[in-house]
């Protein structure tokens, strides 16, 4: 498969998920650049915004094995990757497995559960296997994790810790549609009652597992020449060399940059990367990865308006 073909590939997924979500263009292209990148997408934003029907339509659509935990307070680490169980029959142990092992998992409210849970999810997002028992066990290759979380209401939430977050390729916040894009809703779903699914929108699987490895291999295929490698660098250590920001983005974050750009050039039908991949992606990389200083907090000043400025300042390649 050559980028043109992943390009197609991507358009019959955002004709497909267009079938059940009205508008969210943009996170819909974030989630198919995280899925060609190998990365896991945080979804932040009120509720009743599609968050998690977005992630089921998405998962549809790719024939994955959709997996999801609704995180509680009292949600335990083994309630989400299993644990080894008694049989009293055969007097041995069996691994029961936990709702992780699926191929994308669908985390929903993540920060409403405590950081010991939450950290049950950190070695799987990482190297794709988690340990039960000091025994390992792999997790599919093509495993993603898009997880959500409600920024309206702090009371009972855990937030995600830095290196939580770190795991995290993007995160994007959904805010409310337009007018037009709501009225849209109104008309479709206002005669409905409850859940629906997204077959029942006509959303179908219309990329097979072949394909997906395939796509995979195509973006690692996608040139990076040293010009941008630079430019990404300058892009990332600026955030550590700012005032504004008491810490910066990590060497990981420089890496997982460098690779999404890679992965939006492939959904353009590109082989090559250009600057303007590294500046599409760079807020939603950047803007889980950095803590404010305490005089920009007194400020009153955002990290995706310091970072529009470093974005700004920095000097692309020509």
């Amino acid at each position: 498969m050559n980028v043109a073909e992943v390009k197609g590939l991507a358009e019959q997924v955002r004709a497909e998920v267009g079938k059940a979500i009205v508008g969210q263009r943009d996170t819909i292209d974030l989630l198919l650049t995280a899925l060609f990148a190998r990365g896991h997408v945080l979804l932040e934003g009120p509720p009743g915004v599609a968050k998690t029907y977005l992630a089921q339509c998405f998962a549809r659509t790719l024939g994955l094995d959709f997996g999801r935990i609704q995180f509680t307070p009292d949600l335990m680490p083994a309630d989400i990757i299993g644990s080894n169980v008694f049989n009293f029959q055969t007097s041995t142990f069996s691994l029961t497995e936990g709702p992780l092992f699926c191929e994308l998992l669908l985390a929903d409210e993540i920060n409403r559960t405590p950081p010991k849970t939450q950290a049950a999810l950190l070695e799987a997002m990482q190297e794709r296997r988690v340990t039960i028992d000091g025994k390992s066990r792999e997790l599919s290759s093509s495993f993603m994790v898009v997880a959500t979380q409600n920024p309206l209401e702090q009371q009972g939430t855990y937030p995600l810790p830095e290196a939580q977050l770190d795991r995290f390729l993007f995160k994007q916040s959904m805010g409310y549609p337009s007018r037009e894009e709501e009225r849209q809703i109104v008309a479709e779903y206002g005669m409905q009652s409850g859940h629906t699914d997204p077959a029942e929108r006509g959303v179908a699987r219309v990329v097979t597992a072949a394909q997906l490895s395939e796509a995979h291999a195509a973006v690692a295929g996608v040139r990076l020449t040293d010009e941008i490698v630079g430019y990404v660098l300058d892009l990332v250590r600026s955030t550590r060399e700012t005032p504004d920001f008491s810490s910066g983005a990590s060497p990981r974050c420089a890496a997982q940059l460098a690779l999404a750009a890679r992965s939006r050039a492939a959904l353009d039908g590109r082989d090559y990367v250009i600057p303007d991949d590294v500046k599409a992606l760079a807020l939603p990389v950047l803007r889980h990865r950095v803590i404010l200083s305490p005089s920009a907090e007194i400020d009153g000043r955002r990290p995706d308006q310091i970072l529009g400025d470093l974005v700004n300042l920095a000097t692309a390649p020509r």
